[in-house]
């Protein structure tokens, strides 16, 4: 009732607005207008006016075709109203150069103060401006990266997203089946990891007494959820994903279960790809878990390796650290076979092969920002997870085949240690792993046993289980709709 309030009271503003400006800004061709609305949204006119503005540069944004878009986008990255002017950044900068004093330090602040961030404020006046806004940015990423005059754009639109989408502004709510129809419906959409076909596959995951759902919003996204996180309880870690997704309702579970399963975390706006939420998500829906089911104690994914196949592909091709044998080679060709499964799902070289290079590529393979290469890692690990275990064939979907071989892995978050193994992630790049794992690394060549940057802690399963699926389990998954899969 609250916000219907506001957007009624927003539309009468902006109607009243709309009539102390002149009549050629609210013209229907929006080819036409759209350049001269930005410039008159950015002159500094009266609130009532600038949402009246506001409205009438979504409206036409909405209407508008794929080109008029990006002209838009290109308008607002090099209209000279719209950037710092820099004759006055530069006698500012000279000004502070000169006497550093608070004041000084006010005029350059406000000199280099984008006019495109404020363009955006502006707009953001609009009832229902902020869900728009976020869908522009969507929009602005799935342009052709060639066009480097759209970064800077897109840099002040991350820098005002990440403030209004901070961490501290989302609300967590249980998903289930009595939940509305209108979410229910986004969450079969916005499904990343593990697609959902159709209500009776939604309610096989929200209605059974051993499954849960939870998503986190946004006041100004009331029925659009941000991410949502599936969850199995049982009593034991999962190495596969099929029996989780496959098992019937359950009526009751165990009295006290001691497992939840995070098996799917999606990311659902694809407008705030890259915009941090903050760290410790999953830790609160831990703690959500734990005040309901006080008998639980091991917390833990089943999580995809969406980028493991393409990055065993390049190193096949371009070796330069001399990581494969000739050996390796002549086993890894088997994964060449669309049949290998059925095949040599039992072949050991096969299996230590691929899992020994998994663990190189979790815990050594870097990215140019000296992060780890996979995405669904860098989420977990920044949110104070630890590498738990590797799974062999967890995920023999055509999906799971075709982006890691059949490749699952599960994080482990030990509530005492969630903090310190942030920590340790966010300021050294030390990767929390298990010693189950760390025994599937293959010392480097010329560094001796070194494992650098690796925290070893004990893991709750032996080595004989490693990548062991366990068929007769409860566990699962979490993924990024937005390019990363299991993470946001």
């Amino acid at each position: 009732m609250n916000t219907s309030f506001l957007q009624e009271l927003l539309n009468t503003v902006a109607e009243q607005g709309r009539a102390l400006l002149p009549k050629s800004l609210f013209g229907d061709d929006p080819e036409r207008g759209m350049q001269a609305l930005v410039d008159a949204l950015i002159s500094g006119r009266g609130e009532a006016s600038g949402v009246a503005i506001a409205q009438q540069i979504l409206k036409h944004y909405r209407i508008v075709g794929a080109d008029e878009r990006r002209a838009f986008f290109r308008y607002l990255a090099a209209a000279p109203v719209l950037k710092p002017d820099a004759n006055v950044v530069l006698d500012a900068a000279e000004g502070y150069v000169s006497n550093p004093s608070d004041a000084a330090l006010e005029r350059l602040q406000s000199a280099v103060d984008s006019p495109r961030q404020e363009f955006f404020r502006r707009l953001n006046l609009a009832p229902g401006a902020t869900a728009e806004i976020v869908a522009m940015r969507r929009d602005l990423l799935r342009m052709p990266k060639d066009d480097t005059s759209l970064a800077a754009v897109d840099n002040d639109l991350r820098h005002l997203l990440y403030s209004w989408f901070n961490r501290g502004f989302l609300v967590l709510r249980r998903i289930d089946w009595q939940t509305p129809a209108a979410i229910l419906e986004k969450i079969i959409a916005y499904e990343a990891v593990h697609e959902i076909a159709g209500w009776d596959d939604l309610r096989r995951r929200l209605d059974p007494a051993d499954r849960r759902c939870f998503a986190f919003f946004h006041p100004s996204l009331v029925d659009d959820p941000l991410i949502f996180v599936e969850v199995a309880l049982g009593d034991e870690i999962s190495g596969a994903i099929e029996p989780v997704l496959k098992e019937e309702r359950k009526s009751d579970m165990l009295r006290e279960p001691s497992t939840a399963v995070f098996y799917s975390i999606s990311n659902c706006q694809e407008g705030l790809q890259g915009i941090s939420f903050g760290n410790f998500l999953i830790k609160q829906v831990v703690e959500e878990l734990v005040r309901e089911l006080p008998s639980l104690n091991t917390f833990v994914t089943l999580s995809p390796v969406p980028v493991f196949a393409r990055w065993l592909d390049r190193l096949r091709g371009d070796d330069t650290d001399g990581l494969l044998s000739e050996e390796d080679r002549k086993v890894l060709a088997a994964l060449r076979d669309p049949e290998w499964v059925a095949q040599n799902a039992d072949d050991d070289a096969l299996k230590e092969t691929v899992t020994a290079l998994a663990a190189h590529y979790f815990m050594r393979a870097k990215s140019d920002r000296n992060k780890p290469v996979d995405p669904v890692a860098r989420f977990h690990l920044g949110n104070g997870a630890r590498l738990e275990r590797i799974n062999w064939l967890g995920d023999t979907s055509d999906k799971g085949l075709s982006q890691a071989h059949g490749l699952m892995v599960n994080y482990r978050y030990e509530i005492k240690d969630i903090e310190k193994n942030h920590e340790a992630y966010a300021n050294d790049g030390t990767i929390a792993a298990s010693r189950a794992v760390k025994a599937q690394l293959r010392p480097q060549k010329g560094k001796g046993g070194d494992q650098g940057g690796v925290l070893m802690l004990p893991s709750a399963t032996s080595k004989s289980e490693l990548g062991k699926p366990d068929v007769g389990a409860i566990e699962k998954k979490q993924l990024n709709k937005a390019g990363t899969g299991d993470g946001v």
